[in-house]
């Protein structure tokens, strides 16, 4: 089993155990530190949702720098139980993890969130697929974060504000565009 290591905030530099799931890629610790310069260091007080939690260190990272609540929806075993284990090493009463479909949870959860994590597996349409909810899900000065295997300019109403790459990842900072 690999680890994973939090990069910012309260839970700076624990480690968390990355369950064995085939197409897992833990977001690397340089991009997290990009996308947590570019929203800010602290979260506090906000809502976030990582849709295709897998190892959970989006969340976790959000959680670790004062977000409210963090909702990690999943649905393979092996990673739910790492997600587990990790939110109780960690005592992250403000994470609740959510096994399910990710794009069903995107159509049918009533809540909003101030923020999105969408890091799902490679080349399989998952960000098409969650794109026509992205509106309903996310508040109107929320932000969108978005890892792929391609540039997304834009999803809809939303429009990269920041990206970058690191390999064959691409990252983007997204905003509702008025446009």
């Amino acid at each position: 089993m690999s680890r994973v290591r939090i990069v910012g905030g309260a839970w700076r530099s624990r480690m968390l155990d990355v369950a064995d799931v085939r197409g897992l890629r833990p977001t690397p610790d340089r991009v997290r530190e990009t996308l947590f310069n570019w929203l800010g260091q602290t979260l506090n007080g906000q809502h976030c949702l990582d849709l295709f939690a897998g190892t959970g260190i989006l969340g976790f990272e959000a959680a670790s720098r004062g977000a409210a609540s963090v909702v990690l929806v999943e649905r393979d075993a092996r990673a739910l139980d790492a997600l587990g284990a990790a939110a109780k090493t960690l005592q992250a009463s403000q994470v609740e993890i959510v096994r399910g479909d990710a794009v069903r949870f995107a159509q049918t959860t009533p809540r909003t969130f101030d923020g999105v994590f969408l890091d799902p597996p490679y080349n399989k349409g998952w960000i098409e697929q969650v794109s026509p909810w992205l509106d309903r899900l996310i508040k109107p000065e929320g932000w969108l974060y978005v890892e792929s295997e391609a540039i997304v300019d834009r999803l809809g109403a939303w429009q990269a504000v920041r990206q970058g790459r690191a390999g064959q990842v691409h990252f983007h900072l997204m905003r509702r565009s008025d446009e």
